[in-house]
């Protein structure tokens, strides 16, 4: 079995490996670790969570243990994809080379521009940065990359995702003819194979794992979900996430819950909260020391609960997560890999969880394509605390909802007969003077100017007083306005 004694490192490099408490490499270690001491070009290929980031740190270290940087001028670069990626590789610098007299510099968004100006004026033997933030200094005639000796790629496919192919290329491109690749990827999309053939120099290839399979360790399975009515469907699928973690009880000591968007990642960091779960999001649109905090209080166990973007998926180095739930299924089968890569690392044992709606499944269809294998299916543990449905002929009925669109239903027109009769039953004093609605008119009356026509001897009309006396006004027939019959009263009332 090989050892890290065994690969030719700087002594005091062995020294801080043993002091972490690493003997064995992982099989990406031991196959990159002696080509790139030898000056050749790695391309590495392995899945998440295999040790890539010492694969280039050892090394890289141990070359550059000898020589000294000059102002604005990196001996070495690492280019990462993401904040907390490059923020890891930092660490692991200062892990391996607290025994070497060497520099670093890292250049990342959402940290003052004058403290890495300052950094990289002073000359650093290895610049660890994003590729925008990295443009950024170099556009601004802040930093030289003609003096960079080697030069990092990793997870060069997350690259790819997030659309810096083309930073890539041009910081290729500003990098000497002569530097030494180091390029690492879990998987091998075209376009990285494409890069790879423009910039490395036959490079020894390792490829320890299938591209893009998953680890063996870790435990799998999806639940079949569909919510009782479309909008309930985001309440009943974070009542389902809550009862998966309950369902694991205290084997669940931890756990990085991602989401598709980051509106979601902190709606559920917010649910969960409420509900007495130790949770906080993580996404790209917090400020960047939030996010540390946040991930440092995951690391030292403060934290339970990390609920997270694909911004996270790459890059997070907890060796003791034991359970990864996907809140959402991710909409690139690639990101699975990532994503469940997160538990089950250092040769651990993890479980990896998620809930599929049905519009998700042809994604569900493509991550099992992707891995070659199906997942297996859990029970839903909602489907047994609903109550069973009413059956249909106990159901209350709903009342109808009139549509804004629909025509109101047309009223049927009584006879005038019974008109004649429901005004009889009418109070006078609720039908003197008011206007009476166009549904009440029978068709047989004529149209009137003013008021409702009313017949002789309806009761409550003021013609009809007239009536009483035997009093009859000539020529106005039985349809007299209510006005002039007042008129005459008034009259005779004189």
């Amino acid at each position: 079995m090989t050892k890290f004694s065994d690969l030719n490192l700087n002594p005091k490099v062995l020294k801080a490996v043993e002091e972490a408490g690493y003997e064995t490499p992982t099989p990406i270690q031991a196959g990159a670790i002696p080509p790139a001491l030898e000056g050749r070009d790695v391309l590495g290929i392995a899945q998440t969570g295999t040790g890539k980031t010492a694969s280039f740190t050892l090394p890289m270290i141990t070359l550059l243990a000898r020589g000294r940087a000059r102002a604005r001028m990196p001996r070495s670069l690492v280019l990462c994809p993401t904040r907390e990626l490059a923020a890891q590789v930092a660490e692991n610098f200062d892990t391996y080379a607290k025994h070497v007299k060497l520099t670093k510099a890292l250049l990342i968004g959402g940290v003052s521009f004058k403290e890495q100006d300052q950094l990289i004026d002073k000359g650093v033997d290895v610049l660890i940065a994003t590729p925008g933030r990295l443009l950024d200094h170099f556009e601004r005639g802040k930093l030289l990359l003609t003096g960079v000796q080697i030069m990092v790629v990793d997870e060069a496919d997350r690259m790819l995702d997030m659309g810096f192919i083309p930073d890539i290329e041009r910081i290729f491109s500003l990098t000497p003819f002569t530097r030494q690749t180091l390029f690492f990827s879990a998987t091998m999309a075209p376009e990285i194979e494409r890069i790879t053939n423009t910039f490395l120099s036959a490079p020894e290839r390792i490829e320890i794992a299938r591209q893009a399979t998953t680890a063996e360790n870790i435990e799998q399975g999806v639940v079949m979900f569909k919510a009782s009515r479309k909008d309930r469907e985001a309440s009943e699928k974070r009542k389902l996430l809550r009862m998966m973690i309950d369902a694991e009880g205290e084997k669940c000591t931890n756990a990085i819950i991602f989401c598709n968007r980051k509106t979601d990642v902190d709606i559920v960091a917010k649910s969960l909260k409420k509900y007495g779960y130790d949770a906080a999001p993580i996404h790209g649109d917090l400020d960047q020391s939030q996010r540390t905090r946040t991930l440092d209080g995951f690391r030292e166990g403060s934290l339970r609960f990390l609920v997270a973007s694909d911004v996270a998926a790459r890059g997070l180095d907890v060796p003791s997560v034991s359970h990864v739930f996907n809140f959402d299924v991710p909409s690139h089968a690639e990101d699975y890999v990532h994503r469940i890569g997160r538990t089950g690392r250092a040769g651990r044992d993890g479980k990896a969880m998620m809930i599929c709606v049905p519009r998700d499944e042809k994604n569900l269809e493509s991550i099992e394509r992707l891995v070659q294998k199906e997942i297996p299916r859990l029970d839903n543990p909602l489907k047994s605390d609903r109550p069973e449905a009413e059956p249909e002929a106990e159901r209350a009925p709903r009342p109808e909802r009139r549509s804004a669109a629909k025509p109101a239903a047309k009223r049927v027109e009584k006879p005038a007969e019974q008109q004649v009769e429901q005004q009889i039953e009418t109070p006078a004093e609720e039908t003197r003077g008011a206007a009476p609605r166009d549904e009440d008119r029978s068709t047989s009356r004529p149209p009137r100017d003013t008021g409702a026509p009313r017949r002789r001897g309806d009761r409550g009309d003021r013609g009809d007083r007239g009536d009483k006396k035997g009093n009859n006004v000539v020529g106005m027939g039985d349809h007299m306005p209510s006005f002039i019959a007042l008129s005459f009263e008034e009259r005779r009332a004189g």
